[in-house]
């Protein structure tokens, strides 16, 4: 094996950990491949007998890549709006097991995505990368050009805005109890039931992306939510339950084709947050495989 060759076959030992590390960078599924990508063009001269610990530096070169995108972003603040939704990861669930797909979920949930796009890109590379992959300060420092203290302090920012967002229910079943009332109550038009399932400073956003620019919106409070979710209730029996970064959701597909991917945040036995992604060409992208029969989900 030449050293191109043994070079490629490490890279690709290391892909799940780094598109791990460019999805939480970005956001972005097709973003994180095309970061990867890219960092494999940097780097495929490069000798990995003189590389002490290929996945360290792997993953500063990919948060290098990342870094230099997110700046690139911030420049055309038209890539994200108000409204905007990070990319899922979307598994379909059999309901008599749902358990059993959590972990090909992403465990970093969508809320917390778009609440990691409200950091600068310094502050989003230094948490991600020493918070979540224990990346040590001094090669943070490195990938941001600064000092190690500076990186501290940017972790340290993001830390306590991330910390101001309650803590989520993590177990899976009571999570989609608390879906499932959620639907239930929706489609029977409960109104006072809906508003007994949301916290009374739920969030509702939607993003439509361009072509469904007119589906995108932002609400909060739960009467406000309650009566924008009344609105939709001929969806209802067309809801599919799918793990949605490693949390309860549900893909709605009236006919089979996708309309949007939802995403849930449960605290405290009530729907916090509801994310919900009805942008058309990046539902595509997604490449979601629904049964083909006439059979739906009640």
């Amino acid at each position: 094996m030449n050293q191109r060759e043994l070079l490629t076959e490490r890279f690709e030992r290391h892909r799940p950990h780094l598109r791990s590390v460019a999805y939480r960078m970005l956001g972005s599924t097709t973003e994180a491949e095309d970061a990867l990508q890219e960092a494999w063009l940097r780097i495929r001269d490069e000798d990995p007998a003189s590389i002490r610990s290929m996945q360290a530096w792997l993953t500063t070169v990919v948060g290098r890549v990342c870094l230099n995108r997110l700046r690139s972003r911030r420049a055309r603040p038209e890539v994200l709006t108000d409204f905007h939704v990070p990319d899922p990861v979307v598994t379909l669930v059999d309901e008599a097991d749902p358990e059993q797909a959590v972990v090909l979920g992403d465990a970093v949930g969508l809320a917390m995505l778009v609440v990691l796009d409200t950091l600068s890109p310094a502050e989003r590379v230094a948490f991600v990368l020493h918070d979540v992959f224990g990346v040590p300060f001094v090669d943070v420092a490195a990938i941001l050009e600064r000092s190690e203290a500076a990186a501290q302090q940017l972790a340290s920012r993001a830390r306590r805005r991330l910390s101001a967002s309650s803590e989520p229910d993590h177990d899976l079943g009571r999570q989609r109890q608390v879906v499932e009332a959620f639907f239930a109550a929706s489609r029977d038009g409960n109104f006072e039931a809906l508003i007994a399932v949301l916290a009374p400073d739920v969030e509702l956003r939607i993003d439509g992306g361009v072509r469904r620019a007119d589906a995108s919106l932002v609400l909060r409070g739960a009467r406000a939510v309650a009566g924008h979710t009344a609105e939709y209730s001929a969806l209802y029996p067309y809801v599919w339950p799918a793990v949605v970064n490693g949390a309860a959701g549900v893909v709605v597909a009236p006919g089979g084709r996708v309309y949007s991917v939802m995403a849930f945040t449960v605290v405290d036995g009530r729907i916090a947050r509801i994310d919900a992604l009805a942008d058309p060409d990046r539902l595509v992208s997604l490449g979601l495989r629904l049964r083909t029969n006439d059979d739906e989900p009640d």
